[in-house]
């Protein structure tokens, strides 16, 4: 196995746009080790997918001064699940079928030490309190687009009763597992924050491609929610051998 360090950094910002699914639907998506994360919502067991959209900022290896540091737009695709541990204890986190990147350093460091990293183009405006971003990839097939301002609840219908519930749902899916370049493994990391803080946000539009494949009424907009200016590390974890190869994300 090879050796990755610890990065550290200070998440800018951060939008969890979060969409309700019917579990049965993932299953040509997730690896056979993994089930869906389900919350009992208002219309029944939904699985919980969506887009992180995230700036960082100074990130470095643990240990070298900020000021050395690289800025990047990164986009991450996501799919709460749930696993046996070895020790047969059920594990919690996210399945990262695709990550993308503006950094050209961070997609081909990143697709080495942290699963596969597409390069992608990011076009990002925040104005007060209302954040714009669209993002398409080098090949013009996976696009993601959202218009989102500051807001003091979660929408009617939400899966989650309120902000903290759907704040925890979140915070327990710090580790992440995404495809190597080869499909055939599953590279994982930890996001470990030094403080754990989301507010509401409401969502004026939304695109996500990626979440285009499944049946259009099987995939229901929920919630997004905002993160700023939170020091933090990805630390590696222990990465898997998956028996059925995992096709990349679109």
């Amino acid at each position: 196995m090879r050796w990755v360090p610890t990065f550290r950094g200070v998440i800018d910002r951060r939008i969890l746009v979060n969409f309700a699914i019917e579990p049965q639907v993932l299953d040509p998506v997730l690896p056979d080790r993994f089930r869906p994360r389900t919350v009992d919502g208002p219309a029944g067991e939904r699985a919980i997918g969506g887009i992180c959209c995230i700036r960082l900022t100074a990130m470095r290896p643990r240990g070298l001064p900020a000021a050395v540091g690289v800025t990047s737009e990164n986009a991450a695709h996501r799919i709460g699940v749930e696993w046996e541990g070895d020790d047969g204890e059920t594990r919690s986190g996210v399945y990262v079928p695709r990550r993308d990147t503006s950094s050209r350093l961070n997609s081909v460091f990143g697709s080495r030490s942290f699963g596969r990293h597409y390069h992608a183009d990011f076009a990002v405006t925040e104005d007060a309190d209302r954040y714009r971003l669209h993002m398409r990839n080098d090949d013009h097939d996976v696009t993601v687009e959202v218009d989102a301002m500051e807001t003091d609840g979660l929408p009617d219908g939400s899966v989650f009763p309120d902000v903290g519930a759907a704040s925890a749902y979140h915070e327990c899916g710090a580790v992440g597992y995404c495809p190597t370049p080869t499909g055939d493994r599953l590279a994982g990391v930890e996001l470990a924050t030094d403080e754990w803080h989301v507010e509401p946000l409401s969502v004026e539009s939304v695109r996500a491609s990626f979440f285009e494949q499944f049946p259009e009424d099987a995939v229901t907009f929920d919630n997004a929610l905002l993160m700023c200016d939170i020091g933090h590390e990805w630390q590696p974890r222990r990465s898997f051998t998956v028996e059925r190869p995992t096709r990349p994300g679109r």
